[in-house]
C-alpha cells in the first residue's frame, strides 16, 4: 500500500477486528499469523477502494542520518531499483516477498494469511524471484 493514510486506516481497523474478535481466536495458528491474515484482507479490501496509488514525495527528501553522501546515494539507488523492481510484481507476488522476507515467515503461515494452498505460495514466490532477478541484473550490478 503506497498511500499513508490507507495504511493508517487498514492499521486501524485490523486492529478494530482484532480487539472485537480476540475471543473467537482459536489457537490453531500463531497469533502473528492470524493478525497478518486480517491485515491482509482489510488491506485488499481498502486497495479495492482506492486502486490509484500516490506516490509519497517526501520520501526522497527525507534527511539522512548517515554522515557520508555517497554512501546515502548508493542506498537511495538500492532502494529505488528494489521499489521499481518490486512495483513489477504482482500484488499476491509481492505479498509473498514482504512477508518472507520482511517479516520472517514460513510458507505455511503465509499460505494461511492469504488463504491459499502452500504450493500456490511457492509458485507465486518462484515467479517473484525469477522477475526480480531479471528486473535487478543489471541494476545492481554497477553498485555492489
Amino acid at each position: 500500500m503506497k498511500r499513508p493514510q490507507l495504511v493508517e486506516e487498514v492499521l486501524d481497523d485490523t486492529m478494530m477486528v482484532v480487539w472485537q474478535t480476540a475471543a473467537s481466536f482459536r489457537g490453531t495458528s500463531k497469533l502473528s499469523t492470524w493478525v497478518f491474515a486480517i491485515a491482509y484482507r482489510k488491506a485488499l479490501k481498502a486497495r479495492s477502494r482506492w486502486p490509484d496509488p500516490v506516490e509519497d514525495l517526501g520520501r526522497d527528501t527525507q534527511v539522512s542520518n548517515d554522515p557520508a553522501p555517497d554512501g546515502e546515494l548508493e542506498r537511495s539507488r538500492l532502494r529505488n531499483a528494489l521499489t521499481s523492481a518490486m512495483a513489477g510484481l504482482s500484488a499476491e507476488q509481492r505479498a509473498v516477498v514482504d512477508l518472507t522476507y520482511f517479516h520472517d515467515l514460513g510458507y505455511r503461515e503465509i499460505a494461511e494469511i492469504l488463504s491459499c494452498p502452500v504450493d500456490t505460495v511457492k509458485t507465486r514466490m518462484f515467479h517473484a524471484r525469477r522477475r526480480l532477478k531479471q528486473a535487478l541484473s543489471g541494476t545492481l550490478a554497477e553498485w555492489l
